[in-house]
């Protein structure tokens, strides 16, 4: 019995132990938001958060109303889903919440990179400078001649002159930005390498095809990957895939190439100057690589099926494109010079703006997240306090409290082009909820210290790409009267959608 009893002692300490790591003792606090841990032990709600984060979420805002409490595999994340409110959470301080700390964890699990203090102030630092302002000129003058290469190299021979071509508009839209952005960023290879420009500009379209086949291997293995529930044949491919883009975009490889971007460059040398591994320098090249690129094609995909399925849409962008071009005296003609979209000429594009904003709207659904450091009081708009734990994150969704949300945006499923236009032509930034004006009512950059710092570049890029869609080729759907496809549910929370399905459409040369 001497014996026996300290056994008996130790199993229940430990049993107590885990069924407190399990947060089966875990109760709501007078103050806190109420509290839904849900039914099974740690896992709590996380399998219907996965399968339908926007449905879950919903489900939960009309059970305990904007601000609750849930259990999400051994995290507990209290969600914030008034629009009004989100001052509290986009401008606290970073003593109280934290992006970094949950955005370490993932790049991580993800890439296996190891972030550095100092690397959120280099990115910053370097985004500054090269994607914002007048940096972003060399930007879009190597985005534009990248596009060129891609799409028009066939222009005035007789190779796919006239011929319509058959493709999956969601494949097209994604392929042709992300190997432009790809191209734009890590730069091209040297005309010497190849003995002329004309050899190397082949091979930045054979190896760029290359990269852009395998990253999207990986980018469907994504969500799977974040929320570390692969299967031992996919942890495989993800191995495998890893030590590809390790090598695709490693330093090294970077350093023998022409034109890489000075935003890239100059991460890459204060990286290298605080002592970084070269290893570890290489695996954030593909962080960037994957943060840079993995949006914008989908969300070119989205913005090119909207204005084909929107006739007076494509008309408004359409007649904005051909007065811009003929404001800066060029002119599209057969064996004449290509357009060259200039930087300028993006500053004037109202109606290709707003549309851009609208798809984005509809179609980019990040979920906001902040490590909560230490105990905290959360104050609504509308004077309520909640009591938030140290250790629990603070969330938000955008997409259902805002975009979708038909106070904010009437009817909020429909794709208006002009929604962020107002009628003198000007950016419409005034929307109202309870007859409150909402200073956040369009989120698919993030908002505070998670915005995207790539958010003007990613724009341009869309712009860009619609823009000689629209000047160079004849395009439209193979099946018109087919609906537009419903969304990933998968990839909910994380940037924009992707389709459930393929687009099929048709495409050629004009000129």
């Amino acid at each position: 019995m001497g014996l026996l009893l300290p056994i008996l002692l130790a199993f229940l300490a430990a049993l107590l132990g885990g069924l407190y790591l399990l947060g089966v003792f875990r109760q709501r606090r007078p103050g806190e938001p109420p509290l839904d841990k849900g039914l099974m032990p740690w896992l709590g709600h996380v399998l219907e958060f996965r399968r339908n984060t926007l449905k879950f979420l919903e489900r939960m805002k009309q059970k305990h109303g904007d601000v609750f409490t849930v259990q999400l595999g051994g995290c507990y994340i209290t969600f914030l889903q008034d629009p009004l409110s989100f001052g509290s959470l986009v401008k606290e301080s970073r003593e109280k919440l934290d992006f970094s700390k949950f955005a370490v964890q993932l790049v991580y699990r993800v890439f296996g990179y190891k972030a550095v203090e100092e690397g959120h102030q280099i990115l910053h630092m370097a985004s500054n400078k090269h994607l914002k302002g007048d940096g972003l000129e060399v930007m879009t003058q190597a985005m534009m001649s990248n596009l060129q290469n891609l799409m028009l190299h066939n222009i005035g021979t007789s190779a796919d002159e006239g011929t319509w071509i058959d493709d999956g508009l969601f494949n097209y839209s994604y392929n042709t930005v992300f190997r432009a952005g790809y191209l734009s960023l890590f730069g091209n290879e040297p005309h010497n390498t190849e003995g002329n420009e004309r050899k190397a500009k082949e091979k930045d379209r054979v190896d760029s095809q290359a990269l852009f086949y395998e990253f999207r291997k990986y980018d469907q293995l994504f969500p799977n990957l974040a929320y570390g529930i692969l299967l031992p044949r996919q942890r495989l491919e993800v191995e495998r895939l890893m030590g590809f883009f390790l090598d695709s975009v490693s330093v090294q490889k970077i350093k023998s190439r022409d034109n890489v971007s000075r935003w890239l460059w100059d991460i890459q040398q204060a990286s290298e100057e605080i002592g970084s591994e070269e290893t570890m320098r290489s695996r954030y090249m593909f962080v960037l690589l994957w943060a840079s690129q993995g949006n914008t094609g989908p969300s070119a995909f989205w913005l090119l099926l909207f204005l084909m399925k929107h006739p007076e849409a494509m008309a408004a962008v359409k007649e904005e494109v051909d007065t811009l071009l003929k404001e800066f005296g060029q002119e599209v003609q057969h064996g004449g010079p290509l357009v060259n979209l200039t930087r300028e000429m993006l500053m004037k594009t109202p109606v290709l703006d707003s549309a851009v904003e609208e798809t984005l709207r509809l179609t980019a659904a990040p979920v906001l997240t902040r490590a909560v450091l230490q105990d905290m009081t959360l104050k609504m708009a509308d004077g309520r306090e909640y009591f938030l734990r140290k250790g629990d994150r603070m969330a938000a969704f955008p997409y259902s409290a805002v975009h979708i949300d038909p106070e904010i945006h009437p009817d909020p499923h429909a794709f208006k082009y002009d929604r962020f236009l107002n009628p003198d032509g000007t950016k419409k930034t005034d929307f109202y909820k309870a007859g409150k004006k909402v200073k956040y009512y369009n989120m698919p950059w993030g908002a505070g210290v998670s915005m995207c710092p790539g958010r003007f570049f990613a724009t341009n890029e869309l712009k860009q790409f619609v823009f000689l869609m629209l000047v160079y080729f004849d395009f439209e759907l193979k099946k018109p009267d087919e609906k537009i496809p419903g969304i990933d549910f998968k990839r909910w929370g994380f940037g924009s959608m992707q389709p459930d399905r393929e687009v099929q459409f048709q495409y050629r040369l004009r000129y």
